[in-house]
């Protein structure tokens, strides 16, 4: 038997102990349970992406089942091939096997295999061998050795390895054989669920908002150390979720273990080069080369790539691959490169906007040339960019060189003077973007002839921010601008007048305008194309088809994801017309996530995608965190709106206050919002497309106000609001008004007439899927529907519709707790409470002593919504304990 000439560290032959708050990797656990009936299961990934978690998951997974495992952790004193011997021999005797050699660091390899497969055959158990950091292992001998071990690998031994570094073994034989299990980086970083699932777990269910989620998950990208140290932050700092953004990577934790795990170990120059690239969005070998002058770039990218450094591939175009940084670990590399001086920072992004411009890659050359505050530069670049390349991307870059040059020197240039007016039309200040044409007095009789003919379309878009949807369609219909080599304006009116006909009413015209505009194939991913596709979404959602409007934003979503990214224009307009349809249909928790951190949608989006955005975001404020949450946020927007001059945006903010006022027996703080809404609505008696929204809304608040004590003047306020609706095609008001109506027709003893009201509401409903129109409603849509499936007037599709909606609401029963109710709760005396069927499903859960977090999994929703749901019981059956209302329920026969 082999004598041991030194300690061995126990701990070297079990993993590190998994915190109580980890989080299952199912996904990468079943796929490494193939391993069962393979010789090799093999992890590559960069440092803190969580290889020695899984492995020690699936090495408990493997105890529980009771099969034999060791686990070894190699470190760099494992080098030499007698060092790994002798750690690797020690590892197999925890497996029983015993290998008899006189001297590890004088056997040939091929003796060395002899022995242990000798030793091997005496065993019949399966048995799985665990080498952790194999990264460490350098001599040749060492990787022949477990080369030749797993070419004659017996079928009852399995290895498993993790690296952070590709292993220098061949492979191939097994790969062909299929005998090898490869999770491979890119698998790796958690999901936005698994990212989810952590922090509730370390934070406490509910610490943590989406919109806390959703931003970590962005920032880290799902890299499993970067959450962990900002889950510790967070932890330890809760007030730093307001500056999470800028806290992060300023963290000196994530900036010393950065340092130290991932880029202690590597050559200066890779490092140095590293650091450089670091400035770019995208880079490649060629770009990487020419900028810092260092012919051997490649190569230094191909070592980043074999690193596994937190590096990401963009795009393989024809010729050479792109790449991007992990985006915590770039801005951890240019707070590096930022060391080097302004100076030599300016001249790196001067380079780059050359090298960028010699590559036809023009919106990239403006915006390091701006970097490098040579403005002169990136206006002759946006000069040369030819029409048929402008994108959304060039409009930052042209107003900041409106802002820096010259009103001579602009002019100089016409294409950017062009993209100017434009990017000036865009920027959702309207008062302002006219005054800023004002100021360039541009000269009709001189100036270039293509910013003359793009003028009405700028003046078009300006109107559309008015919400001027008449003069928008005018300019629109009776100017067609020459922009046949220019795709951007094409889908920019395109866009325009599409999204004035849906405000108009005009939906029918608005899907034969997308449907007969011949797209060519390259154009397939233009981003102002995809704009102008969503806006198809967006007719439709007002027309009232949530689930054609889901189906429509959810595809556009994607490609606007893959396309232009995640925070892109696009992405942040088919994100606010998805989560409004996604909540219409009762996709309380989808709804939520689209949304989440996406405040560019509440702040610098178009206006309609602005109020859809706001009143998604108070509704679901107002289901998950109550009525004082999504009234301060409704507030808050409205404020902005005024500020801005924006008065339908102003106005539907002010009626979702008096909704939710009306609903909550707040009728004085919903009257008090009247008087303003009447000011709204005075000057726009006559006006039309979105427009005139802003009389339906008055209507509308006046209606719920009048309802319980005047029903004829809430009738005469219906009337108007559906004969408004109606005019501009707004299929989801046409139903509110419709269900709002029947309550008014039956108190006034009409009861032919509200039901024939209600079926209305119902059919359209049933047809486009309108359950949230419905359900905000509480208990007057209860009512309605209650009487509507008694008399059962409807029949098919519409009966069941009306059947399903209505068993939201179980039978009403007394409340009988013994608890004493607090002050305003919802169950005073003589009072009954409702609870839906998922509430009654949630007590049933808590009756079973789960947690919130037990009962989201169990019901697959978020812990947000059991919290939430929760509040609301509590407030039905006005207790504040848990044992209260379980209590209660099973008093009521509800639960067991």
């Amino acid at each position: 038997m082999m004598q041991f000439t030194r300690l061995l560290i126990e701990t070297r032959f079990a993993p590190p102990r998994i915190g109580a708050q980890h989080v299952a990797r199912t996904e990468l656990l079943n796929a490494l349970a193939q391993v069962q009936q393979r010789a090799l299961a093999l992890i590559t990934g960069s440092a803190g992406y969580g290889k020695t978690t899984l492995l020690a998951q699936w090495r408990q997974r493997c105890l529980q089942d009771h099969a034999k495992v060791a686990w070894l952790s190699l470190t760099s004193d494992d080098r030499g091939f007698a060092d790994f011997c002798l750690v690797f021999l020690a590892s197999l005797q925890k497996l029983g096997i015993a290998v008899e050699l006189d001297r590890a660091d004088a056997a040939p390899v091929d003796e060395a295999v002899s022995a242990l497969l000798d030793a091997l055959a005496q065993q019949t158990d399966e048995l799985y061998l665990i080498l952790d950091d194999y990264h460490h292992v350098e001599d040749p001998g060492a990787h022949r050795l477990v080369q030749r071990l797993l070419e004659r690998c017996p079928s009852n031994l399995h290895l498993l390895i993790a690296s952070r570094v590709a292993p220098p073994l061949s492979l191939g034989r097994l790969r062909v054989m299929d005998q090898v299990v490869e999770v491979e980086s890119a698998r790796l970083p958690f999901s936005s669920a698994e990212t989810r699932s952590f922090l509730e777990g370390n934070l406490g269910a509910g610490k943590a908002s989406a919109d806390d989620t959703s931003l970590v998950h962005e920032l880290t990208g799902g890299w499993p150390s970067c959450v962990q140290l900002i889950a510790i932050m967070l932890r330890n700092r809760p007030g730093a979720r307001t500056r999470l953004r800028d806290l992060v990577w300023r963290s000196n934790d994530l900036q010393t273990w950065l340092s130290e795990e991932v880029i202690a170990a590597l050559p200066p120059d890779l490092v140095a080069l590293a650091e450089t690239v670091s400035i770019f969005r995208r880079f490649n070998a060629p770009l990487a080369a020419f900028v810092t002058g260092n012919p051997a770039a490649a190569e230094l990218l191909a070592r980043m790539e074999q690193e596994n450094l937190p590096l990401q591939h963009v795009e393989l175009d024809q010729h050479v691959s792109w790449f991007r940084f992990h985006r915590l670990f770039a801005e951890f590399l240019t707070t590096r490169v930022e060391r080097r001086g302004a100076a030599a920072l300016a001249e790196l992004h001067r380079r780059a906007s050359h090298w960028f411009a010699d590559n036809d890659l023009l919106a990239e050359a403006v915006r390091h040339a701006n970097l490098a505050g040579d403005v002169a530069l990136a206006a002759r670049f946006i000069e040369r960019a030819a029409p048929a390349t402008w994108t959304l991307a060039y409009l930052a870059p042209a107003l900041t060189l409106l802002e820096r040059l010259p009103r001579e020197t602009l002019f100089e240039h016409p294409r950017l003077t062009q993209l100017a007016c434009i990017a000036i039309a865009l920027t959702l200040r309207p008062a302002s973007a006219e005054a800023r044409l004002a100021q360039l007095g541009i000269d009709e009789k001189k100036a270039d002839a293509s910013l003359m003919r793009s003028l009405p379309l700028v003046r078009a878009v300006i109107a559309l921010q008015r919400d001027d949807t008449q003069r928008t369609i005018d300019l629109l219909e009776s100017h067609d601008p020459d922009t046949g080599g220019n795709p951007f304006l094409r889908y920019l009116r395109l866009s325009a007048l599409t999204v004035a006909y849906a405000g108009a009413g005009r939906h029918a015209d608005a899907r034969k305008l997308l449907e007969n505009e011949p797209i060519p194939e390259a154009d397939r991913d233009n981003d102002m194309l995809l704009l102008a596709q969503s806006t198809h979404a967006l007719s439709v959602l007002l027309e009232g088809d949530a689930r054609e409007a889901a189906a429509l934003a959810s595809s556009l979503r994607a490609r606007a994801l893959h396309t232009s990214g995640v925070n892109s224009m696009c992405a942040n307009v088919c994100s606010a017309f998805l989560a409004d349809a996604q909540y219409e249909l009762n996709r309380i928790d989808d709804a939520r996530e689209t949304l989440a951190n996406r405040h560019g949608l509440l702040e610098s989006s178009g206006v309609e995608v602005t109020v859809l955005a706001s009143l998604c975001r108070a509704r679901l404020d107002l289901l998950q965190e109550g009525a004082e949450t999504a009234l301060a946020f409704l507030r808050q927007q409205a404020a902005r709106f005024r500020s801005l001059g924006y008065e339908r945006p102003l106005a539907l903010m002010l009626a979702e206050q008096v909704r939710i006022h009306v609903r909550h027996g707040n009728s004085a703080a919903a009257e008090a919002l009247l008087q303003s809404l009447d000011a709204l609505a005075k000057p726009h008696a006559d006006s039309r497309g979105f427009l005139a929204e802003i009389p339906i809304a008055t209507a509308l608040a006046h209606a719920r106000v009048d309802l319980g004590n005047d029903p004829a003047r809430a009738l005469l306020a219906l009337e108007e609001a559906r004969r408004r609706a109606l005019a501009i095609g707004r299929g989801r008001l046409l139903t509110l008004v419709d269900l709002l109506a029947a309550r008014a027709l039956a108190s006034l003893g009409r009861a032919g007439d509200a039901m024939a009201s209600r079926s209305r509401a119902v059919q359209y409903g049933c047809r486009y899927g309108l359950v949230r129109t419905f359900l905000d409603e509480g208990t007057l849509a209860r009512d309605e529907l209650a009487r509507l499936v008694q008399a059962q007037p409807l029949q098919g599709p519409a009966l069941a519709f009306a059947q399903d909606l209505f068993s939201t609401w179980p039978p009403v029963a007394p409340v009988k707790s013994t608890a004493v109710p607090r002050q305003g709760a919802g169950a005073r005396s003589g009072q009954t409470a409702t609870l839906t069927q998922r509430e009654i499903e949630i007590l049933s859960l808590v009756a079973q002593a789960m947690s919130n977090k037990r009962i989201a999994l169990a019901l697959s929703i978020t812990v947000e919504t059991v919290k939430w749901n929760l509040r609301n019981i509590f407030a039905k059956l006005g207790v504040s304990r848990r044992y209260d209302a379980m209590v209660w329920a099973r008093t009521q026969k509800l639960i067991d």
